[in-house]
């Protein structure tokens, strides 16, 4: 950890994101920056290693960290599609609405049970990286999938900056890209199954 204060630090600007707007990006630039051995957390030389060993950690909680707001989402399309009327009946009145939203909260309720089984066989010590890839796979295209299919439902309320779901929506595609973007995941989960030869990014 280094103080933003060290000399050769330089707080450039705060980069404008579409989503995930409550959390800051910014470039810093180091220069020549010196950090004295009290601010170096573990051992020297050992950085990389500590960073491929938390990449499962970070995909686990991931995937975790996406269940409920896929959750809530679904829940406030179905409250919306059952009080939102059309030509005199209840949107959730229509077959195509029903099965569509069955259909997300099945997929959610997969990526549940994925995640919460490769936590159980992370916990008792076993190696979870295929696992944990799937699993980060699976819930960074839900949290495309699950808005983009909600959203749709809420018509023109839908594309407002407003709107709940409009603004997962947005936060959402950070799923795909953040924490090893989905063609990393393939890459490790072929690799594992023998049929990548080629190396992957960890």
């Amino acid at each position: 950890m280094v103080p933003m204060d060290t000399k050769g630090i330089e707080k450039a600007k705060k980069i404008r994101k579409i989503g995930m707007n409550s959390s800051d990006t910014g470039l810093i630039y180091f220069d020549e920056v010196r950090v004295p051995q009290r601010y170096r957390i573990g051992a020297e030389g050992q950085g990389f290693i500590y960073q491929m060993q938390q990449f499962q950690e970070e995909r686990l909680w991931a995937a975790a960290n996406a269940i409920q707001g896929l959750t809530n989402c679904i829940a406030w399309t179905v409250a919306w599609a059952q009080e939102r009327k059309l030509f005199g009946a209840q949107l959730a009145d229509q077959q195509w609405v029903q099965f569509k939203l069955a259909e997300l909260k099945t997929e959610v309720e997969c990526l549940r049970a994925l995640t919460y089984h490769a936590c159980d066989l992370y916990v008792s010590g076993q190696d979870v990286t295929e696992l944990a890839s799937m699993a980060k796979l699976k819930a960074g295209r839900l949290l495309r999938a699950v808005p983009d299919g909600c959203l749709q439902f809420w018509g023109g309320m839908g594309f407002t900056l407003e709107n709940k779901v409009s603004r997962m929506y947005r936060d959402g595609r950070l799923g795909s890209i953040g924490g090893g973007a989905d063609e990393v995941m393939l890459g490790i989960i072929a690799k594992i199954m023998g049929i990548a030869k080629r190396p992957t990014a960890p």
